[in-house]
């Protein structure tokens, strides 16, 4: 049987990368996927910096098995991803709600994780993270409360506003059933 791709999803800052690091403490069989992104390295989440023109012919070259572009940047998911999902493997990836629709057809058994937290709570995150000026966190706030679209996956919502612990045994259940 193939495995899952662990889809975690939710506004900036509402802590996706902490979940997915402690959902990958807590279930050590999950692969976790590291993006490519056309960003700048930097602190946080650990991923693979290239420029625009490298991601373009990446893309095209058949890197990556899912792709998108949010907030003037692009993102990709490697080609080997799908290989290890199809293989059996479980995979946790943080992906923006729009990308659902490619990610199921990439991937049929997709579970969606979409982390919620209040504006206040998110605005902190942001400004604490240091990587925007005020007009972008603004604009990323503006976006917080887009819904999941509709699809053939199945989505849990989850809200990110207490400890971390309570967030991650919450997730844990949205797994049900998992592997023992």
């Amino acid at each position: 049987m193939s495995g899952r791709l662990v889809a975690v999803v939710g506004p900036s800052g509402v802590g996706k990368d902490s979940l997915i690091d402690a959902l990958c403490g807590a279930r050590p069989w999950f692969h976790r996927v590291r993006r490519t992104i056309t960003r700048p390295p930097g602190a946080g989440e650990r991923f693979d910096s290239v420029s625009a023109e490298v991601f373009e012919r990446m893309r095209r070259d058949g890197a990556f098995c899912l792709h998108w572009a949010a907030h003037g940047l692009r993102y990709g998911l490697r080609a080997e991803v799908e290989a290890r999902v199809a293989g059996g493997q479980d995979a946790v990836a943080n992906l923006s709600r729009g990308a659902l629709p490619e990610a199921a057809l990439v991937f049929p058994r997709l579970l969606v994780l979409n982390l919620t937290a209040s504006p206040e709570v998110l605005a902190e995150r942001l400004a604490g993270r240091g990587r925007e000026e005020a007009e972008a966190i603004r604009a990323r706030l503006g976006r917080a409360d887009l819904e999941v679209p509709d699809g053939p996956w199945t989505a849990v919502t989850i809200r990110n506003d207490g400890p971390l612990e309570d967030t991650l045994a919450r997730a844990v259940a949205a797994l049900q059933p998992e592997r023992a």
